[in-house]
């Protein structure tokens, strides 16, 4: 079956789903011009992954700052949403997409309309003090001064997930909900090498679920439990999907 066939059936299965949601990695934010982190042309090849270490971020929170703020905010903070973003929030928005898991930070997704979005790997749009847990918002943070510091004299770390960091239980509880409900996931950009985040379209598959996969390269969960697989761009694959509904 060519593309063009294949995108006219995720079409038919999307317009026919009574509760899809979508669920993103890395890939989808490429076309943003953010890269991924893993693969050929990911980050981990020309940054080091320890700047995620949380036992470093304690040890010298200074210096890890500084990797920090170059990845993560001066670089990630000038991304735009791409196509992809922008047909997920237009399937929101006729109530046909329920909501977005998505294990990215960059808030693309809200940026693009989603207003029903689980961040499983939190967000680089909160900070938080590790002192007192006190949140604020990323652009009310001013870097020029590492690290940040929080009113009470306590450093502030970006609230997203690092090494050696559990995953958010509120994120947890609200995507398990979601995963018992959908009966259509939409993956996008995803190796589904990233536990426990690749247990999620396992368990919709179980539960009887159609797994729409768009991702350029063979993912883990391609062979195992995709159902349609579009090898293609997440901006490319997305709207010749929206121009079939």
């Amino acid at each position: 079956m060519d593309n063009k066939e294949l995108i006219k059936k995720a079409a038919d299965l999307i317009s026919q789903s009574k509760y899809a949601i979508g669920f993103t990695g890395a890939g989808i934010s490429v076309e943003s011009g953010i890269p991924p982190f893993r693969g050929e042309d990911g980050l981990w090849n020309t940054t080091d992954p320890s700047i995620l270490s949380l036992s470093r971020f304690y040890r010298d929170p200074a210096k890890a700052w500084i990797d920090i703020k170059k990845v993560f905010y001066d670089f990630f903070g000038q991304a735009k949403p791409n196509a992809a973003h922008k047909a997920l929030a237009q399937l929101e928005q006729k109530g046909i997409l329920k909501g977005v898991i998505t294990q990215n930070i960059d808030n693309l997704h809200q940026e693009a309309g989603n207003s029903k979005v689980i961040e499983y790997h939190g967000t680089c749009s909160n900070m938080v003090c590790i002192k007192c847990g006190k949140k604020y918002r990323s652009s009310d943070v001013k870097l020029n001064t590492l690290p940040p510091k929080c009113e009470c004299g306590g450093v502030l770390k970006p609230d997203f997930v690092f090494f050696e960091e559990g995953i958010p239980s509120e994120a947890q509880s609200e995507s398990q909900k979601m995963i018992d409900k959908a009966d259509l996931l939409i993956i996008i950009g995803t190796t589904g090498e990233v536990m426990p985040a690749a247990y999620l379209p396992h368990m919709a598959k179980r539960h009887g679920a159609k797994i729409i996969e768009i991702n350029p390269h063979f993912s883990a969960f391609t062979n195992s439990i995709t159902d349609i697989y579009l090898g293609m761009k997440a901006g490319e694959a997305m709207t010749a999907i929206m121009n079939n509904l």
